[in-house]
């Protein structure tokens, strides 16, 4: 299924059109939220950088990208067991819509018959990381160099599915 409905919210597949929409979403939402770990006056968004993430995520046929239709708000993508991405503009936080985008790659996920999905998130990113463990992800222990200055830590997180009720 391309496309999911949730309450007044409906996501859909994203195309190689939508590239410019993702990078927005991603920007506005960086922005909001990671201003503490990439002081913009230091560390510009890395357009280019990103830009070509979303050209390859919607090129490999193993990852789905999906966004939402109308009003484009957020984005979740999913691939190779991953939970990938989930951004959403500070407008609309707190409103449901970062929870149905979860919602919407966890049921990919699970659709794709991955058993323990796991996700990277940036280990000073308090606010997602409570998202996350109030959705059942758990720390994994495992940490990565996130490759853009000023090269934050990562911390990586799974969900078995079988766990879940």
């Amino acid at each position: 299924m391309d496309v999911g409905r949730t309450a007044d919210l409906t996501i859909r597949k994203a195309s190689p059109h939508d590239v410019e929409l993702l990078l927005g979403i991603q920007r506005a939402a960086s922005a909001a939220a990671f201003a503490h770990i990439f002081p913009p006056d230091l560390y510009p968004f890395p357009d280019d950088g990103v830009r070509e993430l979303w050209v390859a995520a919607l090129a490999d046929p193993e990852v789905d990208v999906y966004v939402t239709e109308g009003e484009p708000v957020g984005s979740v993508s999913v691939g190779y067991g991953y939970l990938r991405t989930l951004y959403v503009v500070p407008e609309e936080w707190s409103r449901g819509v970062g929870s149905a985008l979860h919602d919407h790659g966890v049921a990919r996920l699970r659709a794709r018959g991955v058993a323990e999905a796991k996700l990277w998130t940036l280990s000073a990113n308090e606010a997602g990381r409570r998202f996350y463990e109030r959705r059942g992800w758990r720390l994994t222990g495992e940490t990565r160099v996130v490759p853009f200055p000023p090269n934050p830590l990562d911390v990586q997180y799974s969900l078995r599915f079988d766990l879940l009720q």
